[in-house]
């Protein structure tokens, strides 16, 4: 039976590096469901998807990894997120055209922040410049600038499903510069059609058989919104007090839609009156009203 929804660690034990595989089917299906742009846009979605999945296993942490590209071009932002327990979701939003090539050619001038969100500890965000063919290239650049650690990330999508392979020099251990050197030059000649369509095994036998590869037991991934109508209340208030007044006298009620689900909220005066007496932690929110 075919590896799906399901990410597996890695490690070459004798040169000092860790790798990840990840495959999405059911879970993309899911959240394509309630995206709308260009295929190519969408594929964008997917190959996000398939980096913060895997770069939540390689941080511990009980919280989210969110991944957020923006500019001021035609792809306006993307998000992905995914918590310790391999729950994603994303969202997208585009114009109608959106030109292919390089980041800068679909986001413009733009920015790709990282955030990790612990549930015992600060945020941490990290910033880089959307630059570079693909979401591959900046999450590689951001890696040897901001954790300078040696990272290779490959990366997949098409309408079916979302994949991604890592490779990462282990932190605080003396790795075989070498040796890394040889199994990212093996992992090159890995072709877009193969990282779709093979499960991990075979993938890593068809680059690695002459190294020592030690394979881990398989972790589910799936889609999962964590909306709630208090999250969602929380992001109301930003908008302050008076204008969901006046949404309120003009439409009798505030509709929200979560852009990540579509699930839908409604809120009353009674609601706002709750709203504004206690607030709680807004955390990450898609919405339209």
């Amino acid at each position: 039976m075919k590896e799906q929804d399901k990410l597996r660690r890695f490690l070459f034990e004798n040169i000092g590096v860790r790798g990840e595989w990840v495959k999405l089917e059911q879970s993309w299906q899911g959240i394509r469901r309630y995206q709308e742009g260009p295929e190519h846009v969408m594929h964008q979605l997917g190959q996000a998807l398939a980096a913060v999945a895997m770069l939540s296993a390689t941080v511990k942490f009980k919280g989210s990894i969110i991944l957020q590209a923006q500019g001021n071009g035609a792809l306006k932002t993307l998000v992905a997120q995914s918590t310790e327990q391999r729950k994603i979701r994303g969202l997208i939003r585009s114009r109608q055209q959106v030109p292919t090539g390089s980041l800068q050619t679909m986001f413009g001038e733009g920015c790709m922040v990282l955030t990790i969100e612990s549930e015992n500890a600060e945020p941490y965000q990290g910033i880089v410049p959307l630059k570079g063919r693909n979401l591959s290239e900046a999450l590689e650049t951001y890696f040897n600038q901001s954790e300078q650690l040696n990272t290779r990330i490959w990366l997949g999508a098409d309408n079916q499903g979302a994949a991604g392979l890592l490779l990462q020099e282990l932190p605080s251990v003396a790795y075989d510069k070498e040796g890394w050197e040889r199994i990212t030059m093996l992992a090159e000649t890995l072709t877009e059609r193969e990282l779709l369509g093979l499960d991990c095994a075979p993938l890593l036998h068809r680059l690695f058989n002459q190294e020592k590869v030690r394979l881990f037991d398989s972790e589910p991934v799936e889609f999962a919104c964590h909306c709630s109508k208090n999250r969602i209340g929380a992001t109301l208030e930003s908008m302050g007090r008076n204008e969901l007044e006046a949404i309120l006298a003009e439409q009798g009620e505030i509709r929200v839609n979560c852009e990540f689900c579509g699930r839908r909220y409604r809120f009353d005066q009674a609601d706002l009156e709750r709203l504004f007496a206690t607030l709680p932690d807004s955390g990450l929110s898609g919405l339209h009203h």
